[in-house]
């Protein structure tokens, strides 16, 4: 074992209405709201772990619940994954917002690893 394959980035949720699923995780749970991007994703600060909704196309699929890792190399995190008897769910992709992919562990539990996109050079 290399150590640890990231750092856990997000609990991801799957909600059928952001809107009103970010009004009861903001104000009645007094969670704190760390950034939205319109009706696809929302995160709060959740005392040390980021809580994620996930509405819209950004719903895991099947509406599972989530977890998320932050790694410095998406194609690796996976290929580790995998060598330890993971299913490649999603191979790395650059998205919006970040290079992601994802496995499902020997239980059948989605598991995304992601990292930032590279910058552009200036």
């Amino acid at each position: 074992m290399d150590g640890p394959i990231g750092r856990l980035g997000n609990v991801i949720l799957p909600v059928e209405d952001l809107g009103r699923a970010v009004d009861f995780y903001q104000r009645t749970l007094g969670l704190a709201l760390k950034f939205r991007d319109g009706d696809r994703w929302a995160a709060f600060d959740a005392g040390g772990v980021t809580l994620a909704l996930a509405g819209g196309a950004e719903r895991p699929p099947g509406n599972v619940i989530a977890l998320s890792f932050k790694v410095e190399n998406v194609a690796a995190a996976l290929a580790r994954a995998v060598a330890d008897g993971a299913v490649l769910a999603a191979p790395a992709a650059e998205g919006p917002h970040e290079i992601r992919g994802a496995v499902k562990d020997r239980a059948g539990h989605l598991i995304y690893f992601y990292s930032p996109r590279p910058k552009a050079p200036a």
